[in-house]
């Protein structure tokens, strides 16, 4: 279920939402008791909770595998997470980046969906209770990817917009056009201006992609739609605390990301943190404080585990320990994979990286062992990340890549962005429009999806 809303200071629902959670609610609470109405079968039941990238992988590794596969998520749908900021900011419709689970799995003859939200496992009966009853599994696997981490700062949760799902992206792509109607109806040339600056906190991928989409949209797109406001006292910050860009990539891509967004007119400031916010006044570590009725929260993420599991499966970053295979610290049928698990290794001291890539490639190797355990062989392949790099747009033309060991940047690097992103979409529609989106918006310089989703 899709859950449309605007952004507000408080961060309240709406009617639209709470009539939908009403009917949300009210089908779990009459299908409580019913067990989920998953079939019993003589064959084991593999159950996933969460589509994201390594759920959804190991789901569709699991095709031909002599088993029960159920998959559990909140929502009925995978959202291809790196292009959020393209819905933020209105380039891409939110349609272009999702692919409902029932559709995508229509003709896999062992796979069953389940709409519902996991509370919590209990390992000794090997079940969970959920909101649509309990269900019971020979094989659990934890996809439950990872959460907006504000570091305790409750300040920075109230009034911030974080990134991290689809009603994330909506609820900015609202706050950031309703922010420029209202300073169309201010006086107050010190709101006006509040109104239209933005303060972006990280300087990780989702930092350098949102303070560059939106340096596109202050070129390109609203001086045509806000002709009686100054673009030029729309000011976009983006604060970083460590020394640099892109910590996660090479030295050179993170100097190639500044370069590139202080020619945009980006304001970065390095080695700076965030110590509060109000809603109005951002104050900075350093004692500067920034006028901005938007900040947009991209500093850090945690791991979303399950209710139930043993302390010592729990570590830094609430993620789930496991081992090289991705069981679960402590239980013998329970796997993690994706953002959820971390790897401890000589080589990962911390874990993998919490991106795609990991999370894809671990879905793959589980299923190929969980055929193995269902066919009682002994000889699983213990889990070897292959890091193929990464990569960061900044704008048109503008963007910075490590891949296989090559370092560049610029156009080139873009085209590639482009060409992997575009690629990995799931399903052909959605690259299809993507596509004539991106190339509509290359030679028109617009962003033809600038709507206000009222309640």
């Amino acid at each position: 279920m899709i859950y449309f809303c605007t952004f507000a200071k408080k961060k309240e629902n709406l009617r639209a939402y709470n009539y939908l959670h009403f009917i949300h609610h009210s089908f779990f609470m009459s299908t409580h008791t019913t067990l989920a109405r998953i079939p019993d079968s003589s064959l084991p039941r593999i159950v996933i909770v969460g589509g994201g990238f390594g759920g959804l992988q190991l789901a569709k590794s699991l095709h031909n595998v002599a088993a029960q596969v159920v998959l559990l998520d909140k929502i009925n749908y995978h959202t291809f997470q790196p292009l959020l900021y393209q819905v933020a900011t209105s380039g891409l419709e939110s349609s272009s980046i999702v692919a409902p689970f029932r559709k995508l799995f229509g003709s896999q003859k062992n796979f069953y969906f389940r709409l519902a939200e996991v509370q919590q496992v209990h390992p000794e009966k090997n079940e969970l209770t959920t909101s649509i009853g309990a269900i019971r599994y020979d094989y659990l696997i934890i996809a439950t990817g990872a959460t907006t981490n504000y570091y305790g700062m409750a300040d920075i949760e109230k009034y911030a917009v974080p990134m991290k799902s689809l009603n994330d992206a909506i609820l900015l792509r609202n706050h950031i056009l309703e922010s420029f109607e209202a300073a169309l109806q201010v006086e107050s040339h010190e709101k006006t201006n509040s109104y239209m600056d933005f303060v972006v906190v990280g300087g990780g991928p989702t930092g350098v992609e949102v303070a560059g989409a939106l340096s596109e949209l202050r070129s390109h797109v609203f001086p045509q739609d806000y002709k009686e406001l100054d673009l030029f006292h729309m000011d976009i910050h983006l604060i970083e605390a460590s020394p640099r860009l892109l910590n996660g990539m090479s030295d050179e891509a993170g100097n190639n990301a500044l370069k590139y967004l202080k020619q945009m007119g980006v304001e970065v400031k390095l080695n700076t943190g965030v110590k509060s916010y109000d809603g109005e006044t951002v104050t900075l570590s350093t004692g500067e404080t920034i006028k901005a009725k938007t900040l947009v929260w991209g500093a850090g993420v945690k791991g979303s585990p399950l209710n139930g599991l043993k302390t010592e499966s729990i570590v830094r970053g609430n993620r789930i320990k496991v081992d090289e295979y991705n069981k679960v610290a402590g239980h013998d049928n329970i796997f993690a994979v994706g953002d959820v698990a971390c790897m401890q290794t000589a080589e990962t001291p911390n874990g993998h990286p919490m991106v795609a890539q990991p999370a894809m490639q671990q879905g793959v190797n589980l299923a190929n062992n969980l055929k193995k355990m269902i066919r009682k062989e002994t000889n699983l392949r213990p889990f070897k990340y292959f890091d193929m790099g990464g990569m960061a747009t900044v704008g048109r033309n503008k963007a910075v890549a490590d891949i296989f060991g090559f370092k560049f940047g610029g156009f080139m690097a873009w085209a590639v962005w482009l060409f992997v992103h575009l690629m990995s979409l799931v399903g052909f529609k959605n690259r299809f429009f993507v596509f004539i989106n991106w190339l509509s918006s290359y030679f028109s310089y617009d962003k033809s999806n600038r709507l206000i989703i009222k309640k």
